[in-house]
């Protein structure tokens, strides 16, 4: 599979699972088992047209677009808030959701603080709203061959609205584990590949053990073995890489990770964009079901911004 095929797929991936997820958002477990999603639906909890993506593909696109010119964390910042303040690379030109931690970072930046100093450091600052956009970082990073490079641009893009160690360190086992995926390595042998690397690269920094024991369940153990209820599908940037990598090592197909990803309740949306960004990347764009994508806002604004970021990292 070639780069622009992982590239489309998973940009679109995480285009997909968010459109998946939004109708039923903040919908519990048990609902959703009664109920579950098998397709694209509109309306419902945010009244929204099917096929329509929120935050978290918006600010996935936004930092493909300013990737696509070059890396400027400045501009990275002023790309968002062209989308908070006008709707830029929203589904309808608008915005309907918007996190509370990003919005408050995003008027820091309104008000002329600076994008490298902009996002919030406190423990309970950890949604999920840097991992949910991560994922152009793969591509834009396949060829920075020192880690602590890798690292440093990983935590200072998450650091725009989310700058404590957790948002930062799950953006990372999120990137590295993507690059492993898209060298074409096998997804369990990734998955074990990027335990060495990241625990190795926490022990040679010394990063503070509290913060890295509480991802326990990714870095010692294997997620993949734990069962449904005890993996948390909550806006916490913990539950989010727990749930998405869970859905992703179990299933075998992009649409059987992302249906699992939003029958899992709470941020169904997220969950899926993130779940849905590996898939697609790995099982490649063509595997997305034609009916699911073709549905999605803007399908050709996105493809022609996918161009663009393919032609400026090959």
């Amino acid at each position: 599979m070639n780069l622009l095929e992982r590239l489309q797929g998973g940009i679109f991936g995480v285009a997909t699972g968010d459109a998946l997820g939004v109708p039923v958002e903040f919908n519990s477990r048990s609902y959703l088992t009664q109920n579950p999603v098998k397709g694209m639906m509109g309306y419902m909890c945010w009244n929204q047209p099917p096929g329509t993506w929120s935050d978290d593909s918006s600010l996935t696109l936004c930092l493909t677009e300013s990737l696509s010119n070059g890396y400027d964390i400045e501009n990275i910042g002023k790309t968002f808030v062209k989308w908070y303040k006008e709707g830029y690379w929203g589904a309808h030109h608008k915005v309907f959701d918007i996190g509370g931690t990003t919005r408050h970072t995003l008027d820091r930046i309104v008000k002329g603080e600076s994008a490298y100093f902009s996002g919030n450091i406190f423990e309970e600052d950890n949604g999920n709203g840097s991992l949910m956009r991560t994922l152009p970082l793969v591509y834009f990073l396949k060829d920075v061959e020192k880690i602590e490079d890798r690292y440093q641009i990983i935590k200072d893009v998450s650091a725009i609205t989310h700058a404590h160690f957790r948002s930062v360190f799950a953006c990372f086992i999120y990137v590295e584990f993507g690059l492993l995926l898209l060298n074409g390595t096998e997804k369990f042998q990734a998955y074990k590949e990027v335990k060495k690397i990241v625990n190795l690269f926490s022990e040679t920094h010394e990063f503070n053990t509290n913060e890295t024991d509480l991802f326990e369940k990714i870095l010692q153990n294997d997620i993949f073995e734990y069962r449904n209820e005890e993996i948390r599908a909550s806006g916490y940037v913990l539950h989010s890489l727990e749930a998405s990598l869970w859905c992703f090592l179990t299933t075998d197909s992009y649409q059987e990770c992302v249906l699992k990803a939003v029958n899992l309740g709470e941020d169904t949306d997220t969950t899926a964009a993130i779940a849905g960004g590996l898939a697609g990347l790995y099982y490649g764009f063509n595997t997305i079901p034609e009916t699911w994508k073709f549905q999605l806002a803007r399908y050709d604004d996105i493809q022609n911004l996918i161009d663009r970021f393919h032609k400026s990292i090959i």
